[in-house]
């Protein structure tokens, strides 16, 4: 019950896909191919990036002292044409993360 009650703030308590206060946040671009680490609201989330600096993994929820997750992980899918054009671009959420 607790970590619904965190996680209801980032996502929707329908089918748990992620809010768009935290999708605003994951449309910047990040450090390419890297692991970034950052707190929201009143949980903590990692980002893996691409090598152009897209979010395309997240974990959300409560980090250890170790720094690893215990919460969701989410999977970007992002799709572009020949000429770089997005053609989908949606987040899925693919279980728990420990």
């Amino acid at each position: 019950m607790r970590r619904f009650l965190i996680l209801h703030k980032i996502c929707t308590k329908s089918d748990m896909s992620l809010s768009d206060d935290i999708l605003k946040k994951l449309k910047r671009k990040f450090e390419p191919s890297s692991t970034t680490q950052f707190r929201y609201r009143s949980v903590d989330v990692v980002v893996q990036s691409d090598e152009q600096g897209n979010a395309i993994r997240i974990f959300i929820g409560k980090a250890n002292d170790k720094g690893i997750i215990k919460g969701d992980r989410y999977s970007r899918i992002l799709k572009r044409d020949k000429e770089g054009n997005v053609i989908k671009d949606h987040w899925e959420r693919k279980g728990k993360a420990s």
